[in-house]
């Protein structure tokens, strides 16, 4: 079965240099995965936070499922993450020794559970942002001559 995306991070490639990425699953309650479902989601303000051992997804909005109204969630609560130890702690080791960040830039469902794809990342100065935009207008432009011939 392939992967239905959900919601981006678009700005998670021009804000960030992604380095390593990681596939976690969510713990949510049934409204979320209905709301999730609907495409009812923005992941672009969201985080990763790891404490105890434990990873968790903050400020990621999954609008409340109207049909469920009393049974319904929190928008913006935390909810934990899936992963492994062995990678929490890699993660971990890259935010204390490296100064890195973890981002969310891709939510899903496969095989019918949502995923959420994490990455590692390290913050661009506005000088990479601009370079960034150059490389992509030259690039535009050379494909629009060689279009013409």
């Amino acid at each position: 079965m392939a992967n239905k995306t959900i919601a981006t991070n678009r700005k998670a490639k021009y804000e960030y240099f992604l380095l390593d990425s990681y596939e976690a699953g969510l713990v949510l309650r049934g409204s979320e995965i209905k709301s999730i479902r609907a495409r009812k989601v923005s992941i672009t303000e969201a985080y990763v936070q790891v404490t105890n051992d434990e990873a968790w997804l903050i400020n990621a909005h999954i609008a409340p499922y109207d049909p469920a109204s009393r049974e319904n969630h929190d928008p913006k609560r935390k909810r934990k993450l899936l992963l492994r130890k062995k990678e929490i702690r890699k993660i971990w080791d890259g935010i204390q020794r490296k100064g890195l960040t973890i981002i969310p830039t891709a939510l899903y469902l496969k095989n019918g559970l949502a995923k959420i794809n994490i990455a590692l990342a390290r913050g661009k100065k506005m000088y990479d942002k601009r370079r960034e935009i150059t490389k992509r207008d030259m690039q535009r432009d050379v494909d629009r001559a060689l279009k013409r011939r």
